[in-house]
């Protein structure tokens, strides 16, 4: 046979939708793509009627923040059910970061051993500063770096002063990778926590009252200064307010490189949500004003985004549960499974196409982190990762999960979604029938990073 696989469907790539098509794979790889008759292959997969997506990359997870390493293998489960095939991780794992190319290369191991998708790698430094250890990971295949103006943790997710981020920003700029950076000023947040606590006021809705919009912008501005200092292409982890890619364009337009994503949470959820979800609704930033959701969405047809990502963080249920004091429930989101029905129906009642999903959830995140071509889209010579979307009307239920038992919640439950990930193929195979999870631990691997700037925009 002339390919070992024909995946027939409505091709959504980044231009548009292409009724009727098929991809014919080899070797695991994009070979061919077209219309109408397909040619021959071993095997034929019938997705007629449904959209056929590139597989999302999702540019900013946790996988290993709440259990260590093990956790790689039930939250990569999740993003095969998810239709993402590839996962750009963050680097504060339990029980180091990955600091250097030794810490770097156990974790690669790991990967090897454990996922059931394919993985990207953050790299970042010590509180320290140990600026002399970022060409090694460089070398070891890092895509990005991942640095905090906010610490919550002084040795797994430490506040980098400003004198060490400079110099590190020069560093990685040599080697022309991007730096994310989770933004939040942390003068501002453990006064304002301060003075809640001792006030009493421990209830939700203080956690955005004690992370204004003012902490996020601050820390902006702050990168963004060193990001025009130094040449290095500075990236907002997760702007939760338009303003901040309003600020990364200015920046932009006085020769600057500097963008930022948004999390798929502050295109829906509102403070509203959090009083509902309680402690399953804090993340950092938190939730928004349903004004400021609107905003976000007008950022997002301006084309101000880079992409949108998850910042999925599989806590531990006991972990978030609200029991009087919202300070100390754990921050952060599961997300993965939910990830491709959830843009898919926000960008629906927008009216919207599906090719902004393939764009903003695949093509560029992959283009940010440098593994386009190799990943990101339908396109001949890129691997041969897809999600297949069924449309219709289907109910999220957090206990269909694919993870470990007590990750098995969501601030998505029971929503109500305009299609369900029915395949997902990562390099020609299949790894989710839309029931179970096919891939074996060990199926995926890791991408290192295949180029170097992005062009931004």
């Amino acid at each position: 046979m002339a390919f070992d696989l024909v995946v027939r469907g409505d091709l959504v790539l980044n231009d548009g939708v292409l009724p009727a098509g098929y991809v014919a794979v080899r070797d695991g790889v994009i070979a061919a793509i077209g219309q109408g008759a397909a040619p021959a292959a071993a095997e034929v997969a019938d997705h007629s009627g449904m959209l056929v997506f590139p597989g999302l990359v999702d540019g900013h997870m946790h996988t290993s923040s709440a259990t260590g390493w093990p956790g790689i293998e039930g939250s990569t489960m999740s993003a095969a059910a998810g239709g993402v095939t590839t996962c750009v991780d963050m680097p504060y794992d339990i029980p180091r970061p990955i600091t250097d190319a030794a810490i770097l290369r156990d974790k690669i191991e790991h990967l090897h051993r454990l996922a059931h998708v394919d993985v990207a790698l953050y790299g970042t430094i010590r509180k320290d500063g140990n600026i002399e250890d970022i060409p090694g990971l460089v070398a070891g295949g890092v895509c990005s770096f991942k640095l905090s103006t906010y610490e919550y943790d002084p040795v797994r997710f430490p506040r980098i002063d400003h004198p060490t981020m400079l110099r590190a920003f020069a560093e990685i700029a040599k080697a022309n990778l991007m730096v994310a950076i989770h933004n939040e000023d942390q003068e501002l947040v453990v006064r304002l926590t301060e003075q809640a606590k001792a006030a009493g006021r421990t209830d939700p809705i203080m956690h955005c009252r004690t992370r204004p919009p003012v902490c996020e912008t601050m820390a902006d501005l702050e990168i963004f200064e060193m990001a025009l200092e130094t040449g290095c292409h500075v990236h907002i982890a997760h702007s939760s307010l338009a303003r901040g890619f309003d600020l990364a364009e200015i920046y932009r337009n006085q020769g600057a490189r500097t963008s930022g994503e948004a999390c798929i949470q502050y295109l829906c959820m509102t403070e509203d949500d959090l009083l509902r979800l309680e402690g399953f609704g804090k993340c950092n930033p938190p939730f928004r004003t349903a004004e400021e959701v609107e905003r976000m969405w007008a950022a997002l047809i301006a084309g101000k985004m880079a992409y949108v990502s998850t910042d999925h963080a599989p806590w531990q249920r006991d972990r978030k549960i609200y029991q009087g004091d919202i300070f100390a429930v754990g921050a952060g989101l599961t997300g993965m499974q939910s990830f491709a029905p959830l843009m898919f129906t926000l960008l629906e009642k927008r009216g919207l196409g599906p090719e902004w999903m393939a764009q903003l959830c695949a093509e560029r995140p992959a283009r940010y982190h440098g593994l386009f071509p190799k990943k990101g889209a339908i396109r001949v010579g890129c691997d041969a990762d897809l999600m297949v979307l069924e449309r219709g009307r289907f109910t999220f239920d957090a206990r269909d999960i694919q993870d470990r038992e007590d990750a098995r919640w969501s601030p998505y439950d029971g929503m109500e979604m305009a299609g369900r990930v029915a395949s997902t193929y990562l390099r020609g195979g299949r790894i989710w029938d839309g029931s179970r999870v096919l891939a074996k631990p060990g199926a995926g691997r890791f991408v290192p990073r295949q180029h170097g700037a992005c062009v931004l925009g």
